[in-house]
């Protein structure tokens, strides 16, 4: 029986989805709500054939039981009486080349012919023109296909404009490429979005996918299919958004019947004992191994891949569906592989200022097209131990001239761990309320920043009483003399002597940085580091800088104090 009736529970969570993936079992947890109209669904799918594959054979006999399964899940749900779709969005992240092409193809076709709304439209939204060739291709094929067998055209293909019509009911599918396509406007009854890691690089995606799936607000039969590999990168934007809200519900952390994850990536368990570079695991993210993907093209090209980090990088997120984290690049500062284990969410700037016993802070940035950082680092009174957390402001120009970094700049002033702001010097009057609040706590050991390119900071924080007089603001030198900092800071991560808020804009920062080795020093700087921003880690440098002279808070004795360590001029370390 189906669930016909409004406010019915079901459950889409797959809190066992790691044994599931592990013995190759599907991810789908729940029974077709609507076990006719899936069996009808399905039996039109399996019908389809795939005219570029050796033998044209359909769907049915050249799909794996996972397809079926997924399948099943959106036709499904549709509940015939209410005439209502009962789950309306529906994620499948999967690694490449598992025919999610032709997935896409065969599903959008079968919700073409079966759809019973005269002049709806049905879209397959692609960030790229090649992307969205590779989607209508299949479906164009199987509307010619259909036309062939019947003794009258079923549907009217149009090449040139990716569109195909069913000729009885003018219904459309057309598939859109968002880069050189108009989304707007669109009144979709089912969209599927296609590769979707590559709409979270992009600055407006929010608003084009929010454009792209209106049409479902006064369609109730209307549901929008996610369909992506993992991307190259660390994910994020909208492809973060959504690929966090979907494991949430898959892990059962949020309740939402009407969303569907299925996501093929390995266990934890698998990665950290690099389970998932033993190709007797490659099925786990692969449920297409031995149909569409091939063992020993995987095990080959991991091979050339092994001998270069990037290309090993790029070979694990798209054939191997693993997550990118930070310390995945060959010119990678060490620090890197440490950081991920050292954060604690618990670090917060309060838990900072209530347990420590002395505070750094570290500047550094702040030009119009840049980001100002800020990095404090407290002395925990009973272990010793360095507490880290970070902030960074952006000026509206810095998005503007860095399109590239949108949406990662929204993911963190989000989060809240970056503001933008209006106008100058809202940034520095930030930075000054943070500092007044160390200071007004006696736990100010000192701020030590990179003044080159700081205009008024200086002045700001004369404001509080916050000078080179008082011994409280240090300038410090950077390159080479950032070499002991550097240093420092790996081995404290090492040995967990350091732990830092596990904030995101950090764990970007601390990815963007590329390490220059020299005949005396380690040097990561802004020009080695090219484009990226790293200001908040350079912040973190000079933070650290402050805290190698062991401080004490203001007022009390320090080798800060001692006038023979102290230069000419600006003090700078």
């Amino acid at each position: 029986m189906g669930w016909s009736k409004v406010g019915a529970e079901w459950s889409t969570a797959c809190p066992d989805w790691e044994q599931r993936v592990a013995s190759g079992q599907s991810l789908i947890p729940l029974e077709p709500l609507f076990p006719d109209e899936a069996v009808r669904g399905l039996a039109l799918f399996k019908s389809l054939v795939l005219t570029d594959v050796p033998g044209k054979p359909t769907l049915g006999e050249a799909g794996r039981p996972w397809t079926f399964d997924f399948v099943s899940s959106i036709f499904g749900s549709y509940d015939p009486d209410a005439e209502r779709q009962r789950i309306t969005e529906f994620l499948l992240l999967v690694s490449k080349k598992n025919a999610k092409s032709t997935l896409a193809a065969g599903i959008m076709m079968t919700a073409l012919i079966l759809n019973p709304r005269f002049s709806a439209e049905f879209l397959i939204l692609a960030p790229t023109k090649e992307i969205a060739e590779n989607s209508f291709k299949p479906a164009a094929s199987m509307a010619e296909e259909i036309n062939r067998a019947r003794p009258t055209p079923f549907f009217r293909v149009y090449l040139r404009e990716r569109r195909i019509v069913h000729l009885k009911t003018k219904a459309e599918l057309k598939v859109i490429a968002a880069d050189t396509d108009t989304v707007g406007g669109s009144k979709g009854s089912v969209i599927l979005i296609d590769e979707l890691w590559l709409f979270g690089k992009r600055a407006h995606a929010m608003t084009m996918l929010r454009e792209a799936t209106g049409g479902l607000t006064v369609r109730k039969e209307g549901y929008v299919i996610y369909l992506s590999t993992m991307s190259d990168e660390p994910p994020e934007g909208v492809f973060k958004s959504k690929l966090d809200y979907a494991r949430g519900v898959r892990d059962g952390k949020i309740v939402d019947p009407q969303f569907l994850p299925v996501i093929y990536e390995f266990p934890d368990s698998v990665l950290n004992t690099k389970g998932h570079l033993d190709p007797i695991n490659f099925f786990m993210t692969n449920p297409n191994l031995g149909a569409s993907v091939d063992n020993a093209y995987l095990v080959r090209e991991l091979g050339k891949a092994s001998a270069d980090k990037g290309e090993q990088r790029d070979f694990l997120a798209k054939h191997l569906n693993v997550e990118i984290g930070m310390n995945q690049r060959s010119d990678q500062w060490v620090g890197a592989d440490y950081w991920e284990a050292a954060g604690d969410p618990e670090v917060t700037l309060d838990y900072i200022l209530a347990e420590s016993d002395v505070v750094a802070v570290g500047i550094d940035g702040g030009g119009a097209d840049d980001l100002l950082g800020l990095a404090v680092i407290g002395r925990e009174k009973t272990t010793r131990r360095w507490l880290h957390w970070a902030h960074a402001w952006a000026h509206p120009k810095a998005l503007e001239r860095r399109k590239e970094n949108i949406s990662k700049y929204r993911d963190f002033e989000k989060a809240g761990e970056m503001t933008v702001i209006r106008e100058y010097p809202e940034d520095l009057s930030g930075v000054v309320s943070i500092v007044q609040r160390i200071k007004d706590a006696g736990l100010l050991g000192g701020v030590g920043a990179d003044v080159i390119g700081l205009a008024g900071l200086v002045d700001a924080l004369a404001e509080i009483d916050v000078t080179e007089d008082n011994r409280l603001l240090k300038g410090i030198g950077q390159g080479y003399v950032l070499t002991s900092p550097i240093k420092g800071l790996e081995r404290k991560l090492i040995d967990r002597s350091f732990t830092h808020g596990n904030q995101a804009l950090m764990a970007w920062s601390v990815a963007n940085a590329k390490v220059e080795p020299t005949k005396n020093a380690f040097l990561i700087t802004k020009q080695v580091s090219g484009m990226a921003k790293i200001d908040p880690l350079m912040a973190t440098f000079d933070a650290v800088k402050i805290m190698e002279g062991n401080p004490e808070a203001a007022g009390g004795p320090s080798i800060y104090n001692d006038a023979s360590f102290r230069p000419h001029g600006l003090m700078v370390l």
